[in-house]
């Protein structure tokens, strides 16, 4: 009986989990996307990171499929461009989804930032930086680009934005001469401009996957920026319903942009071919780098203008510093939610400053609102810590009942230990509590 018992105990075919699970391959991905647990309060915020997977592959194969058709050269850029809309078979609708891919790429990057500083995700300090990292790789990948078609904008943006490295002291101008290839923007300054445009998204693809990589190891924040560890349900299929709903509502928004309106967020000057003896009145970037052009020309020392406009960027690497908040979202800080908005809306008020001529009173709106910009940044960890304080109270009081007689208590409280009166707050918390 003992041996048949062990004879049947080894013929018995030993349980095995799902193949995705059992797959070596197959399982770096499904624990990655399929089954990796997720906080269960996420809300719609969270898929813009999905949306911004979506828009680099959108971007790297219509790229891919634009270079075979594009001449990098400043006598035929220009022509091969309208050789693409014009005798390629569905060139238009390529060259139309590339453009305005970058356009849907940056919405969703501006998405993204603003929900890390709303809900603290700038807390994961590795998973932030490698953003950032990625954030900086978009817009110089988005300046290449745009100066790719040889029109009168293009040409012209190249001019004025490589110009500003001639600021850095010492090596500036050697740098300058270095990126053009000559003494201006030539064909030299082209040739270069596509091959790093043509190589910097195999960078930007390595530093996503370090970005999730970092991102998955700790765990995704959440809108109450608590600990979720037993609060999670698999991404699959919780999260991916959320996710196509918001690639259903990117599509409609991008097809109007590629098939009706293409030129909604473009620049008709770039259908002027390129003249280096015509300066266009008002040259100006994309819409997404308005805000950092209107922060620029709103100081008049051309160093000065262009390190306060560099700042304006890379202050968000300074951003998880500056917290000093007990807690990570701004859920718990409402009047952190009034500085969060007036940041938003002066970054939307810059961008729209930057489309507007040089003249007042652009100027002096432009200047203000860089100050509003810069002084809600500096704020906010002021504010985190003034609300942090307001709502300290005595640990013998605390389980006082939250009333109207509580406001009063804690407002009479926090003034006599503003004024420095120790003694006074103790005994008029020690009689309050009696009461």
């Amino acid at each position: 009986m003992v041996g048949n018992n062990t004879v049947n105990n080894i013929n018995t075919p030993k349980s095995v989990g799902p193949w995705r699970s059992t797959n070596k391959l197959v399982k770096i991905m499904n624990d990655s996307f399929y089954d990796l647990p997720c906080p269960v309060n996420l809300n719609a915020w969270w898929s813009f990171g999905s949306m911004l997977g979506l828009c680099l592959i959108i971007q790297l194969l219509s790229g891919l499929l634009l270079s075979t058709h594009y001449t990098a050269h400043e006598d035929m850029a220009f022509d091969s461009v309208v050789h693409i809309m014009r005798n390629v078979e569905k060139g238009w609708m390529l060259r139309n989804i590339h453009a305005n891919g970058s356009s849907m790429f940056f919405i969703c990057i501006y998405a993204h930032i603003a929900r890390g500083l709303y809900y603290g995700s700038y807390l994961d300090k590795t998973v932030w930086y490698f953003g950032v990292h990625l954030f900086l790789l978009t817009m110089a990948e988005a300046f290449l680009g745009y100066t790719l078609p040889w029109g009168q904008m293009s040409y012209w943006g190249a001019t004025v934005i490589t110009n500003m490295l001639s600021v850095i002291p010492v090596v500036g101008e050697s740098m300058l001469r270095y990126v053009w290839g000559g003494w201006t923007v030539c064909n030299a300054t082209l040739k270069r401009f596509y091959t790093l445009h043509f190589l910097l998204p195999f960078v930007m693809v390595a530093v996503v996957f370090l970005h999730l990589f970092f991102l998955h190891e700790k765990g995704s924040n959440n809108p109450l920026g608590i600990e979720s560890g037993t609060m999670c349900v698999p991404f699959h299929p919780f999260y991916t319903i959320k996710d196509l709903f918001g690639y259903v509502c990117f599509s409609f928004f991008f097809m109007y942009l590629v098939c009706v309106d293409p030129e909604l967020l473009g620049n008709h000057l770039n259908y002027w071919p390129a003249n280096p003896m015509k300066t266009p009145i008002h040259v100006q970037p994309e819409w997404y780098f308005m805000f950092a052009y209107a922060i620029l020309r709103s100081i008049p020392h051309k160093a000065g203008g262009v390190y306060v406009m560099f700042l304006s960027i890379v202050v968000l690497y300074l951003i998880p510093s500056f917290h000093s908040g007990k807690y990570r979202s701004l859920c718990f800080y409402p009047f952190n939610q009034v500085v969060f908005w007036v940041l938003v809306g002066s970054f939307i008020s810059l961008t729209w400053i930057g489309a507007r001529p040089v003249r007042e009173p652009y100027i002096i709106l432009g200047q203000c609102l860089s100050v509003i910009y810069f002084s809600s940044l500096l704020l906010n960890p002021l504010s985190l810590w003034v609300w942090d304080k307001l709502l300290e109270y005595p640990k013998f009081c605390s389980s006082r009942p939250v009333d109207l007689k509580w406001f009063k208590f804690l407002a009479y409280f926090k003034l006599l230990k503003l004024v420095n009166c120790e003694s006074s707050a103790r005994e008029w918390a020690n009689k309050c509590s009696k009461m």
